[in-house]
C-alpha cells in the first residue's frame, strides 16, 4: 500500500516490496495526471521521486568504487520522468519557479529528456524568456520522439519565433484581428520595451522618459499583467459590494503569484507604496527585459516575499482601471469592468497634456505616443479624464492622491481669471447657448494672450462646449463667422493634449460631412490622429474600422 499523500515512503531493503511501492506510486500519479488533478498527482509524484532519490543514494553508498547497478540507471530515468511530470503539473497550477526548477533537475538526469525540454520552454515562455524558450523547442525537435510530436512541436516553434521577434522589434500588427471583428482567440503578444528608461521625474517620484524622438503611434511598450480581475457590472452590481469582492479577488490573484514567481515577485517590490517616493531605487531597464534579467538579478539569490500589507499598498497606488476615459478595450473585455497591474507602465506618470496613451489587449497592455516627443522628454499618460476644466481635474487627481503640476495645470492656475473661466464651466453646465461660450472663450484667450498650445489647453477644457457646437449644423451656421473652424480646434488640442477618441471624433465627422472622404491631405490628417489614437500597430483599414470611416 502506499503511504498517506504527503508522507515519504520509508526506504526499502526487499527489492521487490520496493519495485510494488514504486508500480503503485508511478500508476496513482499517472492516473491523477491525466485527469488533470494537478495538486495531488504533484504529492503522488514527490513521494515517488523522495522514494528513488533516496534508493539511488543509499545504493551508491553500497557502491563506492565500483560500478552502479543497472537498477539504478532505471530509477533515474524514472525519476527524470517523474520530475518531468511534476514540472507539467506545478506549471499548471501557476508555480513556475518551481516548476522550472523540476525541468532543471530532470536535465541533469538526461540532458536532452524530450518532455523535460518541452516543459521548460513552456515555463520560459510562461515567464516571457522567448529566445531561451525557442532554443529549448529547438533542442527537442533533435530528439527522435519529435515525430511523434511534429505537429505540436511545429506550433510551439512558430509562436515562440514569432514572440521573440515582436519582443526584439516591436513589429505588432493586430491589424487582421480587428478587420476580423475581434472574432476567435485573443492575439497572444510579446512584452516589448523600446527606447525608454525609468528616471528622477519633476512630476512626481520616478518616471519613464524617452531615450529618443519618437513621433506619434511610435510603440514604447507591451507589458503583461501580474494580474487581472473582471466582472461584469450591471445594475444593482454597480454598487460597492460587487466592486470590493473583485477587489479582494484581485489582492489575492496578485498574492498569489507573487508567491509562485520570484520575477513577479520582484517586478512588485520595485514599485512605490505610497511613502518615501524620493528615495526609492532607479531600476536597471534590463529587469523589464526578461531575457536578461538573471544577469541582474542572478539565479540563485534570496528574495523576501511581499507582506499582504505592502501588496495591498503597492496596488492602491498603482492599479490601473480598464475602462477609464483615457484607455481603449479592445476585444472580449470590452464588456467588462476590469482591474489589474501592469509593473512599467505604473512608472508613468500622469499629465493633463500627455503624450502617451494605452490599448488594454486581454491582459497584455500597449502603450504608444499619442503625438510626437523629443528625446529626454517625459512620457506620460492621463489617468483620468482630461477633457475638463482644471478645478474639475484637480478634484479628480485629489481621489488618486496627488496634485498635477503639469504645464497645462500651472498655465491655467497662473494665468487665466478663475472667476472668468468659472462662469464659462458654469454656462455649459446649465445649457448656455453652446456657439455663445466657445465665442467668450476665444475672445478671452486673445485678451490673455494665450499662444501656440495654451489654446490647445483651454479648448481642451471647455471641449464639451466645443464638440457639441460642431455636432450641431443649427450653431455650427449660427456662429460660422465668429468662432475658429473645427479642423483648427481639433488640431490645437491634439496638439496639446494627445489623442483622444472624443476630439477625433469631430474629426472625423467633418471630414464625411465634406463628401466623398474629403481630399487626400484632410484623410492623411485624419489617419495621423488614428495613429495618435491606436497606435502604429495597425494598418490603414483598421484604423478605418475603428474610426468607422466608412
Amino acid at each position: 500500500m502506499a503511504q498517506e499523500e504527503g508522507q515519504s515512503p520509508p526506504l526499502m531493503a526487499d527489492p521487490e516490496q520496493l519495485e510494488l511501492l514504486l508500480q503503485e506510486l508511478r500508476s496513482k500519479a499517472t492516473e491523477l495526471f491525466l485527469r488533470e488533478h494537478w495538486a495531488q498527482s504533484l504529492q503522488v509524484y514527490s513521494q515517488f521521486i523522495t522514494l528513488c532519490q533516496g534508493q539511488i543514494s543509499s545504493v551508491v553508498l553500497q557502491h563506492p568504487r565500483g560500478s552502479v547497478p543497472d537498477s539504478i540507471s532505471r530509477l533515474q530515468k524514472s525519476v527524470c520522468l517523474a520530475l518531468s511530470n511534476r514540472a507539467e503539473a506545478r506549471y499548471r497550477m501557476g508555480d513556475l519557479d518551481e516548476a522550472l526548477w523540476d525541468c532543471e533537475e530532470a536535465l541533469r538526469v538526461e540532458i536532452s529528456h524530450f518532455k523535460a525540454l518541452i516543459c521548460k520552454g513552456r515555463v520560459l515562455l510562461a515567464l516571457n524568456r522567448y529566445a531561451s524558450a525557442l532554443e529549448c523547442f529547438r533542442l527537442a525537435s533533435m530528439d527522435a520522439q519529435a515525430v511523434a510530436h511534429s505537429e505540436d512541436l511545429s506550433r510551439l516553434l512558430e509562436r515562440c519565433r514569432k514572440l521573440e521577434l515582436q519582443s526584439r522589434t516591436g513589429c505588432i500588427d493586430l491589424s487582421d484581428w480587428v478587420l476580423g471583428g475581434f472574432r476567435g482567440e485573443l492575439p497572444e503578444l510579446a512584452e516589448f520595451v523600446g527606447a525608454a528608461e525609468v528616471k528622477r521625474s519633476d512630476l512626481s517620484g520616478r518616471g519613464l522618459f524617452a531615450m529618443k524622438n519618437m513621433d506619434a503611434g511610435t510603440l514604447v511598450l507591451v507589458n503583461k499583467a501580474i494580474g487581472v480581475e473582471r466582472g461584469i457590472l450591471l445594475g444593482e452590481e454597480l454598487g460597492e459590494t460587487k466592486q470590493l469582492v473583485m477587489w479582494k479577488n484581485f489582492v489575492d490573484r496578485v498574492a498569489d503569484s507573487t508567491v509562485k514567481c520570484k520575477r513577479m515577485s520582484r517586478m512588485m517590490g520595485m514599485l512605490s507604496s505610497g511613502e518615501d517616493e524620493s528615495g526609492l531605487v532607479i531600476p536597471d531597464m534590463a529587469v523589464f527585459r526578461p531575457e536578461k534579467e538573471e544577469l541582474i538579478w542572478g539565479t540563485d539569490d534570496h528574495h523576501s516575499t511581499l507582506e499582504m500589507d505592502r501588496i495591498i499598498s503597492i496596488l492602491d497606488v498603482n492599479s490601473f482601471v480598464e475602462d477609464a476615459v483615457s484607455a481603449k478595450v479592445l476585444g472580449r473585455n470590452r464588456d467588462y469592468y476590469g482591474v489589474g497591474i501592469w509593473v512599467l507602465p505604473s512608472f508613468i506618470n500622469h499629465s493633463c497634456c500627455p503624450n502617451a496613451r494605452r490599448l488594454h489587449v486581454g491582459n497584455y497592455m500597449i502603450v504608444h505616443a499619442s503625438r510626437d516627443i523629443k528625446a529626454g522628454e517625459e512620457i506620460t499618460f492621463p489617468y483620468f479624464d482630461i477633457l475638463k476644466p482644471v478645478e474639475m481635474r484637480r478634484k479628480m487627481s485629489s481621489n488618486w492622491g496627488f496634485r498635477c503640476s503639469c504645464r497645462r495645470c500651472k498655465f491655467e492656475e497662473e494665468m487665466i481669471p478663475k472667476q472668468e473661466f468659472k462662469e464659462l464651466e458654469m454656462g455649459l453646465e446649465i445649457g448656455v447657448d453652446l456657439g455663445s461660450l466657445v465665442y467668450r472663450l476665444e475672445e478671452g484667450m486673445r485678451r490673455w494672450r494665450a499662444r501656440g498650445k495654451e489654446k490647445g489647453y483651454l479648448r481642451a477644457s471647455l471641449w464639451g462646449a466645443y464638440s457639441g457646437m460642431y455636432q450641431s449644423e443649427k450653431i455650427t451656421r449660427k456662429w460660422a463667422r465668429r468662432v475658429p473652424v473645427a479642423e483648427a480646434v481639433v488640431d490645437s488640442v491634439v496638439e496639446a493634449t494627445g489623442g483622444d477618441e472624443r476630439v477625433v471624433r469631430v474629426a472625423v465627422e467633418q471630414l464625411k460631412k465634406a463628401g466623398g472622404g474629403g481630399g487626400v491631405v484632410e484623410m492623411e490628417r485624419v489617419y495621423k490622429m488614428g495613429k495618435g489614437l491606436y497606435g502604429k500597430v495597425l494598418k490603414k483599414p483598421a484604423l478605418r474600422n475603428l474610426m468607422e470611416l466608412q
